[in-house]
């Protein structure tokens, strides 16, 4: 039997929005590819960016749409980024919490004190998102951070999708402190490797596949993690954005859905300047690949995304490339 892309692995490290819902629905066949998983012998962890919502409160959720979910499958920022914080001063230092009540108690956990003011003279400084925040608040987290506190931000996202629309997320308020002071924080959430790493570590898995739909933030920081990376293209990246992707955001692999999961992931050979996958065929030339392909097959784009990063090895090109598709001889 050929081996399938998910026997290459012993563990998932799945994206919530765009790979396992998109709004309140849960996204045809997710349900139950994940369920699939335990029965294959595979691990599950869910990573989120969200640290405004506990562990339990994400698992509840998606049990509510069918998914297989427990809290501790569940890996939030707030748990990445007290994780971070934790490494970097001694226990039961004093900690002042600019976010939720999710993100106080997992800093707690950490046997870290949290405080309410930089008049405490915190050692550090975590900020995470909640809806609550005002201008005070961001305040005190610039004069701690003025003063020398260690700053890290759960995370930087800079917009979350509202029932109204797009609203200021995580990465603007943050944006405002780092304004204010000069300075930069150590980030835990994506893009970075510590919710990552924080996953992986908690669910005793050693070659994990990160899956999400985003190539900025679940595909860079799956890769900086070290760990494969697969685009599923459910959610908000395309197979022509992926094929443009900056060399730290290009995936392992490009799966339409989770169902690929229990697919043989079909090679890509070379010959000369064409690479082939499956019936499809694609070459550089010049500013642009030509396909020789369905453009509704996979398959296609696994080719060219092969082909123009094998000529830009080493670089981000200047501009994405132009597409010439055309059906297969």
């Amino acid at each position: 039997m050929s081996e399938r892309l998910i026997d290459g692995f012993d563990g998932v490290l799945s994206d919530l929005d765009g790979v396992v819902y998109a709004g309140p629905n849960a996204i045809p066949g997710a349900i139950e590819a994940l369920d699939r998983l335990e029965g294959e012998g595979k691990s599950l962890a869910y990573v989120t960016n969200n640290a405004s919502r506990s562990s339990a409160q994400v698992a509840q959720h998606l049990r509510e749409i069918g998914a297989p979910a427990t809290a501790e499958q569940v890996f939030g920022s707030a748990q990445a980024g007290a994780e971070l914080l934790a490494a970097q001063v001694p226990r039961g230092s004093a900690v002042l919490v600019v976010g939720s009540q999710t993100l106080e108690d997992a800093v707690r956990a950490q046997g870290l004190s949290v405080v309410g003011s930089a008049d405490d003279r915190p050692a550090a400084v975590i900020q995470g998102f909640s809806p609550t925040l005002g201008w005070k608040d961001l305040a005190e987290a610039a004069y701690a951070v003025t003063a020398g506190a260690t700053w890290v931000a759960t995370n930087t996202d800079m917009s979350i999708p509202q029932e109204r629309g797009i609203a200021p997320g995580n990465g603007t308020l943050v944006a405002a402190v780092a304004a204010a002071t000069g300075k930069q924080p150590l980030v835990a959430g994506k893009p970075g490797a510590a919710l990552f790493e924080t996953a992986a570590r908690h669910s005793g898995v050693d070659r994990a596949l990160v899956v999400g739909d985003r190539l900025d933030t679940d595909i860079l920081g799956g890769n900086r993690a070290g760990m494969a990376t697969a685009l599923v293209l459910t959610g908000v990246d395309t197979v022509r954005t992926a094929l443009g992707a900056t060399l730290e955001e290009r995936p392992t692999y490009l799966i339409a859905s989770l169902a690929d999961l229990y697919e043989e992931y079909p090679a890509v050979t070379q010959d000369g300047d064409t690479y082939s996958c499956g019936r499809s065929t694609a070459r550089v030339v010049g500013g642009s690949v030509s396909i020789s392909g369905s453009e509704d097959d996979v398959d296609s784009w696994r080719a060219a995304c092969a082909a123009w990063w094998a000529a830009h090895p080493s670089h981000d090109p200047e501009r994405p490339p132009a597409v010439d598709v055309a059906p297969a001889r």
